[in-house]
């Protein structure tokens, strides 16, 4: 079985965001599923998605500050700047963490550990809504 749904997420400020829930809620086809993947991709060049810690928001915090040490915004060498000083070190960031996710799934249900789950990783100060496509695969 094959199936595939364009998911569009509220929008979230600038941060680490859980979504397991969100996308789960939109996605009652899982349950049907015995064995398989559930591959998500982010349609956009300044966000990504990521698993990690589901339990402790803090986690999310020094993930949020750990980047933007790590990609500055403001750096003077940076050209792409016309959309404002946080969009090229959201690309950056984007291309670090990624674009996509595949997470097992098993008897209905996202195969995740015990403290993980998918995040939306938001690097724009103001974002829109964000889409996701969702592909399921599996018997």
């Amino acid at each position: 079985m094959w199936f595939q749904r364009e998911i569009a997420l509220k929008p979230h400020r600038r941060g680490f965001h859980l979504i397991t829930d969100e996308v789960i809620a939109k996605l009652p086809q899982l349950r049907d599923i015995k064995v398989g993947l559930l591959h998500v991709f982010i349609q956009h060049t300044s966000a990504s998605l990521a698993i990690n810690e589901n339990a402790d928001p803090t986690v999310r915090g020094d993930m949020e500050r750990h980047f933007n040490v790590l990609v500055p915004e403001g750096a003077p060498y940076f050209e792409h700047t016309f959309e404002g000083e946080d969009d090229m070190p959201a690309h950056i960031k984007s291309t670090l963490i990624g674009s996509s996710q595949s997470i097992p799934i098993t008897n209905g249900r996202l195969n995740l550990g015990l403290w993980q789950g998918l995040y939306l990783c938001e690097h724009r100060d103001h974002a829109a809504a964000r889409t996701i496509i969702a592909t399921l695969q599996g018997e």
